[in-house]
């Protein structure tokens, strides 16, 4: 058969094994797998094949998905998860084609000329096109501008699938049953008990949000002040502050923590954060954190790990261009090894995965609920977005992919050392 001839379902079959459990059909007419599989894959135009030419691994096929090429009648709206879990079940039927085939592919798909469609107009640029525009990962410029490529969105549409408590961080869940609202608020108690905090110590949040923890601090009588990069949270954090007459204990800062001028605080919570900081700077964050702290002040660091040391640190192509510009994930060997090597003291370390799956679950069932809402609000691409990001997490979790520490750090005292926190734990998990 000429290759300029091959059809989308002789391409898959290069790729798949006969009994793979998926019938894939094509734009061309073509067809791989039986009617009556479990999962159907609609390959609605030929730019679905040069998006995955081009880039054949997790951006090619999100760029597809995202501009409505690729699709599917088993995926929900908002919550791709279920598909998810199929495709991944897929590995066992992969069958590495030979270079005769994958030469014939190629011919097939470059027939008709080398076409590189304009990636979606949601997608953000490389890492290249940062370094050209000056904004260098992981420098004040740098994290003032991927902070903001995410998190400035609209403070609405983040509601509608975060919940009231418009915290974007793992909930911690007594039960699978347990509530969304009831595990985050849960998780921030949590928090302020693992730093011993009282009423009138002095409490700093780093990359704070939409406010949450700065909400139940202050109901505590603790002091707090919390800070981020992000414009739209801070109008909401403050507005949500003034609502609940805490002005006098809580503020919101639009500032980078490295700017802070005070120290001498109780505690400092980093929730979700470190993941923007970039792996080269840890120890300089470390020691900020260490500066801020007063002797024997207590530091809760919770952020997304990788399950070794072994991968790599940077995000997939998919995080870096849509969601995490320059994000970084390290184990949590390299992250205590660094703390420690700061001069704290390491309490506990927890390992929150399994709560992060829960969480993400109810968040991708929220926005498939509203998910009118959500297209109205944002356009069909940017809500497909949020849907696949956290259908995907949500299935990295499960299959620990990807883990969530939270790390309880003590200042040592120069006088007593660090024989100031109690015997046992102090908190209830």
């Amino acid at each position: 058969m000429n290759a300029r001839n091959m059809t989308v379902a002789q391409m898959v079959e290069a790729f798949l094994e006969p009994d793979a459990p998926v019938q894939v059909r094509a734009f061309d007419g073509s067809r791989f797998g039986s009617d009556d599989a479990p999962l159907h894959l609609d390959i609605k135009s030929s730019r679905a094949m040069y998006y995955i030419a081009e880039n054949p691994n997790d951006l090619g096929l999100a760029r597809a998905y995202l501009q409505g090429d690729l699709d599917s009648p088993e995926l929900l709206p908002g919550n791709p998860y279920e598909v998810f879990k199929q495709l991944t079940g897929l590995k066992s039927y992969l069958r590495k084609p030979g270079k005769v085939e994958l030469a014939r592919i190629a011919a097939a798909v470059f027939s008709h000329g080398v076409h590189v469609p304009d990636p979606p107009t949601i997608e953000g640029p490389s890492l290249s096109t940062r370094l050209r525009e000056g904004i260098r990962p992981h420098t004040r410029k740098g994290d003032a501008a991927t902070v903001s490529y995410h998190y400035d969105q609209s403070n609405d549409f983040y509601r509608l699938f975060l919940g009231p408590s418009m915290t974007y961080t793992c909930a911690v869940f007594d039960t699978p049953e347990t509530s969304l609202e009831d595990a985050q608020a849960h998780k921030l108690n949590m928090v302020l008990d693992k730093m011993n905090l009282k009423k009138g110590d002095r409490l700093l949040d780093i990359g704070c949000g939409w406010g949450s923890m700065e909400i139940a601090a202050a109901k505590r009588g603790i002091n707090v002040i919390g800070v981020t990069l992000a414009d739209e949270q801070v109008e909401w954090g403050q507005e949500w502050i003034k609502r609940e007459g805490l002005e006098d204990l809580a503020e919101i800062r639009l500032m980078d923590y490295r700017d802070v001028p005070e120290s001498g605080f109780d505690g400092i919570c980093s929730i979700g954060m470190m993941e923007h900081v970039g792996f080269k700077q840890y120890p300089a964050y470390f020691h900020e954190m260490m500066e801020k702290l007063r002797p024997g002040g207590i530091l809760l660091n919770h952020q997304i790990t990788r399950t070794n040391s072994h991968d790599g640190k940077r995000a997939g192509s998919f995080i870096d261009r849509y969601i995490f510009p320059d994000g970084e994930l390290a184990s949590p060997a390299e992250i205590e090894m660094t703390i420690q090597d700061n001069g704290f003291e390491v309490i506990t370390q927890e390992n929150l995965r399994q709560n992060y799956a829960i969480t993400l679950k109810h968040w991708t069932e929220n926005l498939q609920a509203q998910w009118e809402q959500a297209k109205s609000m944002v356009g069909e691409p940017k809500a497909r977005l949020w849907g696949l990001y956290m259908a995907g997490s949500r299935l990295n979790f499960e299959i620990n992919t990807i883990q969530v520490h939270q790390f309880q750090c003590i200042k040592p005292d120069p006088d007593t050392g660090t024989s100031t926190y109690p015997l046992r734990p102090w908190w209830t998990r």
